[in-house]
């Protein structure tokens, strides 16, 4: 069946609503039930809409076949992360607050930059509780760990476990670490001269009250970690690839997920709820992301088809015009379906007979779409879920942070910007 044009539309109206809705309606926004009505008023139509004209087959994959796969993963890297309290007040050096975001930043490929920056955010503002001048420490946190980190692996990031959904291996996302290197490199490097100019502005008491209220790195809720390893082996073997009674749309396709509710239950009962309460655990951002995420993968099902369907006639054929175009994208939308999107594009463009393809396109293609809808994420406080949460935290822990605009303008134009330019030119030449 072609697909029209006017099926996507409830597609970019829900996304524009997640864009714009927070800062437009910020109290409206804040209320779960409010994101379930209007998410509801959109999708629930779409769905039916879409089985009327015979689409109701690959909505219901959609929803069975990614949703429900990418929730759960979501769902055990929040809860078993949110089990692991790390305590304790270091001196906050350039060379300490370097390190944590360099920590924050390995960590995030491999427990999501969602667990990774909810990890780490607390022990920082912790850390650099008695410095006067913060806020550039967030916004690096926000660029290292919430984003950028999060390239190596199907783990790391949203978008990427979609595309290792669509057949892309698990280990494929490791030929990224030339970009991954390269940009963490340069921002922690552009980070530490930074903070060290700022920390000899500091006052001196407050360099003293520093050293005098050190206390030493505790953790707590340590089973946590052998659950997480757990999570990490059932994403890399509990597929097709190594099951193939997986394959298909049987109930064994889920032996991953199934795992996936064992971990969480488990971390669930064997962790102290006082981990979780210093934590401030609170299953409202995840049921925000799963509220939102159900309607995306709806109305997202006509959008992907129209996109297969007329993939020649976008004009992106070269793999700087989908890192340009996904990225842009993704940092004022969700990074996760614009990567579909832009993966359904290059597979509709075909390939020549013979030529290498991972998950049926270019791998230069698709590494394209993977560094822009990661790396861009980052541009904008609503270009990846977890910028706004570590905002939150920070502005609740007395850090001044810059509006929505301003942090675009003192932070990620002139900063992150270059350096994705710089990534694109050695990288993803014109």
């Amino acid at each position: 069946m072609t697909v029209q044009l006017w099926m996507a539309i409830p597609f970019a109206l829900l996304l524009l609503l997640i864009a714009v809705g927070p800062l437009l309606f910020p109290e409206f926004s804040e209320s779960n039930r409010n994101k379930f009505i209007v998410t509801a008023i959109i999708a629930v139509p779409t769905a039916i809409v879409m089985t009327v004209l015979g689409l109701g087959v690959p909505v219901l994959h959609q929803v069975l076949f990614d949703y429900f796969p990418f929730m759960m993963l979501l769902l055990s890297l929040y809860v078993i992360t949110g089990g692991i309290q790390i305590k304790g007040d270091m001196v906050a050096t350039p060379n300490v607050n370097a390190g944590i975001l360099f920590l924050g930043f390995i960590l995030a490929s491999f427990m999501g930059t969602t667990g990774a920056a909810m990890l780490l955010i607390r022990f920082l503002l912790e850390t650099n509780s008695q410095r006067k001048y913060r806020t550039h420490t967030v916004l690096f946190f926000i660029a290292l760990v919430a984003n950028c980190g999060g390239i190596l692996t199907p783990l790391g990031d949203p978008p990427l476990f979609l595309l290792y959904l669509r057949g892309a291996p698990f280990t494929w996302f490791a030929q990224l670490l030339p970009q991954w290197a390269l940009t963490g490199l340069l921002l922690l490097a552009i980070y530490y001269i930074i903070d060290s100019h700022y920390y000899k502005k500091e006052p001196v008491e407050n360099k003293k009250q520093d050293l005098r209220q050190f206390s030493p790195v505790r953790f707590k809720g340590k089973i946590n970690f052998i659950y997480l390893l757990l999570v990490i082996l059932g994403v890399m073997f509990l597929n097709p690839s190594h099951i193939p009674a997986m394959e298909g749309h049987g109930p064994l396709s889920f032996l991953r997920e199934i795992l996936f509710a064992i971990l969480i239950v488990l971390s669930l009962k064997t962790t102290p709820r006082s981990i979780r309460s210093f934590n401030n655990f609170s299953w409202d951002p995840i049921a925000e992301v799963a509220i939102l995420f159900l309607g995306i993968f709806v109305t997202m099902t006509p959008a992907l088809m129209y996109l297969y369907q007329h993939a020649h006639e976008l004009g992106l054929t070269r793999p700087w015009e989908f890192f340009y175009a996904t990225g842009l994208l993704s940092s004022f939308l969700d990074n996760s379906p614009t990567a579909v999107a832009f993966y359904e594009v290059a597979l509709g463009l075909g390939n020549v007979e013979g030529a290498e393809t991972i998950a049926g396109v270019s791998p230069l293609l698709l590494k394209a779409i993977s560094l822009g809808a990661v790396f861009f994420g980052a541009l904008t406080y609503i270009g990846n879920g977890p910028n706004f949460m570590v905002k939150s935290i920070a502005e609740k822990e007395g850090v001044r942070m810059p509006s929505f605009f301003g942090y675009m303008v003192k932070f990620s134009l002139c900063i992150l910007l270059p350096v994705y330019v710089l990534i694109q030119l050695i990288f993803l030449p014109f």
